[in-house]
């Protein structure tokens, strides 16, 4: 678990979502929602880190 990407979803939401998917629609997604609210971004960008760390395969 990125721990990093957690904190920066939580205070940064744009960042947050660039760090786990790069720049794409979950990022312009993330500022658009941040733009309009800050809670809604956040929620966005913590929804969008955890489902980015399920996809990741276990450690061997």
């Amino acid at each position: 678990m990125h721990v990093g990407r957690i904190v920066a979803a939580v205070l940064l939401p744009p960042l947050g979502a660039y760090l786990a998917r790069g720049p794409g629609r979950d990022f312009l997604i993330t500022c658009g929602l941040t733009v309009l609210g800050f809670l809604p971004g956040v929620a966005f960008a913590l929804w969008t880190v955890l489902r980015d760390e399920r996809r990741e395969p276990a450690a061997a």
